[in-house]
């Protein structure tokens, strides 16, 4: 009988470490999931220029209401450091200089799904809905709606809303800021 295969869960001090040593390289397309090093997919056309668009719209719609962060760190505590596509955090004087943002620092986290729309929804969402990340948004570009995670609890968000591209929303911190879904996915 084959013996079980042994892993090992890295904290994210380690993995900086390893970046340190040259293990990794800030050319490696990777982030740190509850201890472990997740490989993160290619980012294609359709993906990059929805992000930009994200990007955009929160940074003319918001000003100096938040800073817009796109594909940059958040630390979720000592096993997870994911990087979301785009996250709002509250204003800070150093721009999160001197450290990478917490879930207390993020407004809304969301991630932008093509091929990878299940691994967020599995995967992303409820690391974000147990580190206490107040909102969520999943932009899925194969099913041509985004979806919006609020009230996270360890078990997950407990409420899930999917709309479609004539649906408007609004983020829990700026709901003066009315989109609609078509606006974020182009």
């Amino acid at each position: 009988m084959a013996e079980p295969l042994m892993t090992r869960r890295f904290t994210v001090d380690e993995y900086y470490r390893m970046a340190q040593a040259g293990v990794l390289t800030e050319d490696d397309r990777v982030e740190l999931i509850e201890g472990q090093i997740v490989l993160r997919e290619p980012i294609g056309p359709y993906h990059a220029g929805t992000v930009r668009r994200l990007n955009r719209l929160w940074t003319t719609r918001l000003g100096a209401r938040a800073v817009v962060d796109v594909q940059n760190p958040v630390r979720l505590g000592a096993h997870s450091e994911p990087q979301p596509d785009l996250v709002l955090l509250r204003p800070r004087h150093d721009f999160y200089a001197d450290t990478h943002p917490e879930p207390a620092d993020v407004l809304l986290a969301i991630e932008v799904g093509g091929t990878s729309a299940e691994g967020d929804r599995t995967v992303k969402m409820p690391l974000y809905a147990r580190a206490g990340i107040r909102e969520a948004w999943l932009v899925d570009l194969a099913a041509d709606r985004v979806e919006v995670y609020r009230r996270p609890s360890d078990e997950g968000y407990r409420d899930v809303r999917r709309l479609g591209r004539d649906q408007t929303l609004s983020a829990e911190a700026f709901p003066d800021v009315t989109l609609t879904v078509g606006d974020l996915l182009g």
